[in-house]
């Protein structure tokens, strides 16, 4: 008899993770079940094969506990067993709840069958009577119509004098409603211009829900307006653009992270047949056909001057590029996958997060660590710096921790998620720390107190990551509201007011739960990112979709550029895609 293995089984749950979208969850199983070391091809695995192997088991379970039950519909007795009643009983006691079911079926049939009979016969006795009914209300008709007919003859002429009054009466009256309608209409227009006006941008104070089926409906990018860059060899998850000049990196499943040119208004890049506009940056020895999972690289990062890129692998080392491909530093002490990567500002350290449960300090100068934070008791999901010093980490044990340099000690630990901590990020002045979770919830914390300022609780579903608007004070955009947007697996973008902890709009405009947002550098839009395959461009004057590209894959992660005229977003279809953005 065929049986399954626990490496195959682990496998199948690998894959569910990842399917699911429980990117993370499927990191830390996939590194400590040895998935990278596991003989399966997984191009041989279809997508769902968890599922339908457990959805195979019940079916045999149902089949061999209605085996004996020749005499039986099948159909009939498929019906008896819930999913439940499957897993938790061996097949001896579904039989047993089948036959039981199906005398109680039986009885209640035999129940329906003496109520039909008495039925009948009581049927014969209700149509005499309702016959008798029907005679005596054509009488009564009749007798209704004779007198109704005299008294329209005797009315006749009156009725048309009267007629023709009313007709001239209602004629002026019907002018005068005309033009009152008219009036109120046009007051009602001032009214909701005024309105609007006074709301400015973000709308009014009450929360919105956004139809993309409105009368303006969202424009597509044109062609000429999309740049495909084709090369690597499996899903690509993270991209960024260089804070200066016209350099895009990204990060792939193959090993290798790339560096892309990007001219003005050019439709194709192939790194195979046009190897000037890209940079190879390869992340295992050889080419990249070689097959090494541990080498997927997860997370990158430029530094302020936009002339060094860092990388993050699943082999836990942190890699320092050149602008010119060349590999600068590799930096290991992890002893995990690095989920996680930041540069400060000042550009001499470099922060990074690990399915190890800590988060370590780089210093670029030395090439090699400056400190190690062991505080978490889980896989370090994120980090973000606070200052050049300090920084905070967050965790699958629903911890976050505030550090600096220097400390054994957290200077704060936020407790009040109920679980994962999913993504952090501090507001531009370094005095706001918002996070978001799997227990659907975002929370806006101040280094002023321990508990959360802002607990925000309309997602229905886990909220997997947020950011802060390029807006407010210590921005470009000073005159301008502070908004966080979060962006969750119920579909959802959502816009925040920092200040008072209110909703501004809810953005409903995928079919899919939401990976990525990004806000311009202006503060006026919001690009958002999908496995549902789209971009959706977003103003934040009214909430609505301005733009949308539909591509050919799911989408891990959006950018923009420093200009705020191109949009980046990778794919799992192995490319990466850059719209041209003009208003």
């Amino acid at each position: 008899m065929a049986s399954i293995t626990s490496v195959e089984l682990n496998y199948l749950v690998f894959r569910y993770l990842q399917e699911s979208g429980f990117s993370h969850s499927a990191f830390v199983f996939g590194n400590e079940g040895g998935i990278n070391k596991c003989p399966i091809d997984g191009n041989m695995v279809p997508p769902g094969a968890l599922v339908t192997f457990v959805q195979k088991g019940l079916q045999f379970l149902e089949m061999e506990a209605n085996l004996n039950n020749c005499d039986a519909d099948f159909d009939e007795d498929f019906s008896f067993l819930q999913p439940l009643d499957l897993i938790t009983k061996d097949v001896h006691e579904l039989k047993k709840i089948i036959n039981e079911r199906r005398r109680k079926l039986q009885k209640g049939k035999n129940k329906e069958s003496e109520k039909e009979h008495d039925g009948d016969r009581g049927l014969t006795r209700e149509k005499e009577t309702h016959e008798r009914e029907k005679e005596c209300e054509k009488d009564k008709e009749k007798v209704e119509n004779h007198k109704e007919q005299e008294l329209q003859n005797e009315n006749q002429t009156s009725r048309e004098m009267v007629s023709d009054q009313e007709d001239k009466v209602n004629g002026a009256k019907k002018e005068d409603k005309v033009n009152g309608t008219k009036k109120e209409d046009s007051k009602k227009e001032d009214k909701v211009k005024v309105k609007h006006e006074e709301d400015g941008a973000f709308g009014g104070p009450e929360p919105m829900d956004i139809c993309t089926t409105s009368t303006s409906q969202p424009c597509e990018f044109l062609m000429s307006d999309v740049t495909i860059l084709e090369g690597h060899k499996s899903e690509v998850c993270a991209c960024a653009w260089s804070p200066t000049g016209s350099f895009l990196a990204s990060g792939s499943g193959d090993s290798t992270a790339r560096i892309w040119t990007i001219a003005e208004r050019t439709r194709k890049l192939d790194s195979k047949n046009d190897p000037s506009t890209v940079l190879v940056l390869q992340h295992i020895k050889g080419t990249t056909n070689e097959k090494s999972k541990d080498k997927d690289v997860t997370t990158l990062d430029w530094n302020g001057e936009g002339t060094l890129l860092a990388t993050g692998a699943y082999d836990g080392y942190a890699r320092i590029w050149t602008t010119n491909g060349e590999l600068k530093s590799t930096l290991s002490k992890h002893k995990g996958a690095i989920l996680s990567l930041k540069w400060n500002k000042k550009g001499d350290y470099i922060l990074t997060g690990s399915c190890d449960e800590t988060a370590i300090v780089w210093d670029v100068q030395a090439e090699k660590w400056k400190q190690q934070f062991a505080f978490h008791k889980g896989p370090t999901l994120d980090v973000d710096w606070r200052n050049n010093v300090s920084f905070a980490s967050s965790s699958t044990d629903t911890m976050i921790h505030v550090c600096k340099i220097g400390d054994n000690h957290p200077i704060k630990t936020f407790e009040g998620h109920q679980s994962e901590v999913n993504c952090i990020k501090w507001d531009p002045t370094g005095s706001l720390l918002a996070s978001c979770s799997d227990d659907n919830t975002a929370k806006i914390w101040s280094m002023k107190q321990d508990k959360y300022i802002h607990d925000f609780r309309e997602h229905s579903k886990e909220v997997y990551t947020i950011r802060w608007s390029p807006t407010g004070p210590g921005t470009n955009n000073p005159n301008k509201k502070l908004v966080l947007a979060s962006a969750s697996f119920d579909s959802t973008v959502k816009l925040w007011d920092a200040e008072l902890g209110k909703l501004i709009y809810s953005l409903s405009g995928h079919r899919d739960g939401v990976y990525s947002v990004a806000f311009s550098p202006n503060g006026e839009y919001l690009a958002s990112g999908s496995p549902d395959k789209s971009i959706n461009i977003w103003s934040l004057n009214d909430g609505k979709i301005i733009k949308t590209y539909n591509g050919n894959g799911g989408i891990f992660e959006v950018c923009w550029n420093k200009e705020g005229d191109k949009i980046a977003a990778c794919f799992s279809n192995n490319t990466v895609c850059v719209l041209d953005f003009r208003m």
